[in-house]
């Protein structure tokens, strides 16, 4: 499943002013990564805010999405919740869009065993022919997926691959050993993906890709090939920005900097609130000092 592509954009849902979901600008912009470096986009992810979206929001802005960007990039659908009957639902729903693959994240809130982890994804996995990417973020779910579970897991047929956000590199090194053949490993934090790109992983699942896809392209391609000093060269480069839109809860950021350059996004969603003041000053400051490629025409 390499065609998924090494740089997906994990993609903000715009908001209208009424903080009603914007699909004709979710197209704007699915369009304006693409044209900026991405080769894919992952819709309806925790940066996309689904906590917030209801089913039916959910599935139409997959629909849009994927009727505007057709085949000009991989569309990847956030479909894990904490419950896996909802899950399956979603990703049979998603499927039917027409969606290229589905981001299973880890369970939240209700702290499931490996085992628990193991058939819950097994079973979502059975319910479809799409090839899903399991998703391990700690830092927000508390629980984490094994080494161990993750290379059970990657035996089945359809799950292709993994969304590592853990900042573990031991831990991703083990997962690289024992999974299957081909098995690919997308970073899942922006400022790691220059070190797991170095131990064999294959791309990443992108914040900061929506202001300097551009450059990050650059940086995977570099990588890729052999040019490592001039990779690391840019992946630092990168970091104070990649910092920066992390500097409270994601997406919070990445909306105030795409509104300040000029695309808009509205706000959050309840409970995301804008940053605050401070925070808002360092977003605006650090913007300053980069070339943003996302096209605004």
């Amino acid at each position: 499943m390499e065609e998924l592509g090494r740089l997906l954009t994990a993609m903000v849902t715009p908001f209208d002013s009424k903080g009603e979901v914007d699909y004709r600008q979710a197209k704007r912009l699915a369009l304006a990564l693409l044209n900026s470096g991405s080769d894919g986009l992952v819709i309806s992810g925790t940066t996309g805010e689904s906590p917030t979206l209801s089913k039916e929001e959910k599935l139409r802005l997959l629909a849009e999405v994927k009727s505007a960007v057709g085949n000009k990039g991989a569309i990847v659908a956030g479909t894990g919740t904490y419950s896996t009957r909802e899950s399956i639902e979603l990703t049979k729903e998603a499927e039917k869009v027409g969606v290229d693959a589905a981001l299973l994240v880890v369970p939240y809130y209700n702290k499931p065993t490996q085992q628990g982890l193991k058939e819950h994804f097994s079973a979502i996995a059975g319910s479809t022919s799409l090839p899903c990417i399991l998703y391990n973020v700690p830092s927000r779910t508390i629980t984490s997926l094994s080494a161990e579970t993750v290379i059970e897991l990657s035996r089945i047929d359809n799950i292709i691959g993994l969304k590592e956000a853990s900042g573990d590199l031991v831990h991703t090194a083990k997962i690289l050993d024992g999974a299957k053949k081909g098995f690919l490993i997308y970073s899942g934090n922006d400022s790691d993906t220059f070190p797991m790109l170095s131990i064999g992983c294959y791309g990443v699942i992108s914040v900061a890709s929506h202001l300097v896809g551009i450059q990050m392209a650059d940086m995977i391609s570099k990588a890729v090939s052999g040019k490592a000093a001039r990779a690391a060269a840019i992946h630092r480069s990168l970091l104070p920005l990649m910092n920066v839109l992390f500097v409270v809860a994601n997406p919070i950021p990445i909306k105030y900097a795409l509104n300040c350059v000029g695309f808009n996004v509205g706000k959050p969603r309840l409970p995301l609130t804008p940053p605050d003041e401070k925070s808002a000053a360092a977003i605006e400051s650090m913007l300053k000092k980069y070339k943003i490629g996302l096209p605004l025409g």
